[in-house]
């Protein structure tokens, strides 16, 4: 039986520049969430496996269509964090 491990995911900073301050709780939580669910469905980067934590990651720069909301803004942010995890 494969069995799934429990995820936790918790970021103690999430530094955003260029969006509207009051969009940050729903980016993080966002975040969060869409991070969950890629290290659920693709899988743990062997840093993670390594040691569990990370104490700073740069996930980069992209550009965003105007107008997205914060649940569409957090799983971009995701997809650009798991990225930089894996090697």
């Amino acid at each position: 039986m494969d069995l799934m491990p429990d995820v936790h995911v918790h970021i103690e900073a999430l530094v955003l520049d260029g969006f509207d301050p009051s969009d940050r709780y729903g980016i993080g939580e966002a975040v969060e969430r869409e991070l969950v669910r890629l290290l659920g469905t693709r899988g743990f980067p062997p840093s993670l496996v390594a040691g569990g934590q990370v104490p700073r990651l740069d996930g980069g720069s992209f550009e965003l269509a105007p107008g997205l909301g914060a649940e569409a803004i957090g799983a971009r942010v995701a997809a650009a964090t798991y990225g930089a995890l894996r090697p």
